[in-house]
């Protein structure tokens, strides 16, 4: 799903690529979608049909609830496609472009299977035998992961140390994970190696849970501006490539490396 930049001007807009979690579809993330629009991103929300509601239905009624969506994340032909998907969402982008080859700024976001997607796109290595490519192409200038898995299912310990990029990590104190609990969220950031620009960070929400990331269940009113307002500081301090960590407060405490 597009939403067009907000007051972008003339010339080709930066550009926002999203991508949904295990059996969601292009019309969640809607107060993500916006919020950077409103920032003058042209945004896309991506489908990605082999991992959407019905791939997870089917794989629920075969495994059971907890079985099922551990089989769609760790399906190496569903984050392969995608993988793909990402690239025809590039593709897409570059024709609209006034300037073809000239989109100025481009940010993966994506939110747990969604926060696989961007961290295999950055260059985290994985245990399901996801080739590169479509695997670790690297074509973004900055990545944002919404609850990312830690290792265990995709990913083996120290699968992100060969992450470079400016990256932002946000999890909550009741983001459940498949395997190891809310703290196993926190691995991924612990294995980054850092930047000069201090363009990696990790923001931990208290109460957030897995699904208010996306903008669905109680407290999402209270995590959705944390969201917004955190991401909107990132991105301008990575273009201006110069990371200036926000003081945390008793909602959100925020680290940098």
């Amino acid at each position: 799903m597009l939403y067009p930049a907000i007051g972008s001007g003339q010339g080709c807009a930066p550009l926002a690529v999203i991508s949904h979690g295990a059996g969601g579809s292009e019309e969640g993330y809607s107060y993500l979608a916006q919020a950077m629009a409103n920032l003058g991103y042209t945004t896309l929300v991506m489908g990605h049909k082999e991992s959407g509601a019905a791939a997870m239905r089917a794989d629920i009624m075969q495994d059971g609830l907890k079985g099922g969506v551990k089989a769609l994340v760790a399906d190496p032909n569903a984050e392969s496609a995608r993988l793909l998907d990402v690239g025809a969402a590039l593709n897409w982008a570059e024709s609209q472009c006034k300037a073809p080859g000239k989109i100025p700024f481009k940010v993966l976001l994506g939110h747990s299977m969604g926060s696989e997607t961007v961290m295999l796109e950055a260059g985290a290595k994985n245990i399901i035998s996801v080739q590169s490519p479509p695997a670790g192409q690297n074509r973004f200038d900055a990545y944002v992961a919404l609850s990312p898995e830690g290792p265990g299912v995709v990913f083996a310990e120290g699968a992100w140390s060969g992450i470079k990029k400016p990256l932002l990590i946000l999890t909550g104190t009741r983001d459940q994970a498949l395997e190891g609990g809310p703290e196993s969220r926190l691995e991924p950031w612990k294995n980054l190696p850092g930047s000069d620009s201090h363009c990696q960070w990790q923001g931990v929400i208290d109460g957030a849970t897995h699904m208010n990331f996306a903008g669905v269940g109680l407290g999402k009113q209270k995590v959705e501006p944390l969201v917004t307002n955190t991401i909107q500081q990132f991105l301008a301090g990575v273009r201006k490539q110069s990371c200036i960590l926000p003081p945390s407060t008793n909602q959100i405490k925020l680290q940098a490396k």
